[in-house]
């Protein structure tokens, strides 16, 4: 005897917002796809009035969801809905991104500062190619798109092992190790072509 199919109960395919809230919290990759797909609108346009459209809006739209889903322990469904959260992380990644902004831009005018005082102080022969070679590395991290540009930073200026990169960000260690690796050789060839070589 054959049994007709059983359809699908309602909400299995289409959860509601709720629903979504408690699955995230519980580690459900699915919903984490769900959250992007309902809520990454209004987190991309909270960076936008932050930042005006442009990489800067769509990496703090990335890191907000890549940042919700590692820290989702802390989330609380019955302490308030999905989106407030999101909110409350997205507007510590813009408050982060204007903090780096404004760390670059006080290095590289101090890289510059550095530049223009050497002469006067006799400094010794390197110094001024120490002070561009930096000012190009700001240069082309800045150039940069993600997960590349977030990757070195975490590597470089938080000091963390390729392991510890890809178990914040969920990106594989592979991945994480040749995004490193491609970065670095970019860097070596604009530093190379601008007659600043990296040493060995």
């Amino acid at each position: 005897m054959t049994s007709d199919p059983v359809p699908a109960p309602r909400g299995v395919l289409d959860p509601d917002d709720a629903e979504v809230d408690r699955r995230f919290a519980a580690g459900d990759e699915q919903a984490l796809a769900l959250a992007y797909e309902r809520w990454a609108g209004q987190v991309h346009g909270m960076a936008v009035r932050a930042f005006g459209p442009g990489p800067d809006a769509e990496d703090v739209t990335q890191q907000t969801f890549i940042s919700a889903w590692t820290g989702r322990a802390r989330y609380r469904p019955d302490q308030g809905p999905l989106p407030a959260w999101l909110t409350g992380v997205c507007r510590h990644k813009i408050a982060d991104t204007w903090a780096k902004r404004d760390r670059q831009r006080r290095e590289a005018e101090a890289a510059v500062s550095e530049a223009e005082a050497a002469p006067s102080r006799g400094s010794s022969p390197g110094v001024d190619t120490a002070v561009a070679d930096r000012m190009l590395v700001l240069d082309e991290l800045e150039r940069l798109g993600q997960p590349q540009r977030g990757i070195i930073e975490l590597a470089f200026f938080a000091d963390l092992t390729h392991a510890q990169i890809a178990e914040r960000t969920g990106i594989p260690l592979g991945t994480v190790k040749s995004h490193i690796r491609r970065t670095l050789e970019r860097l070596r060839t604009r530093l190379e072509v601008d007659g600043a070589a990296l040493p060995a």
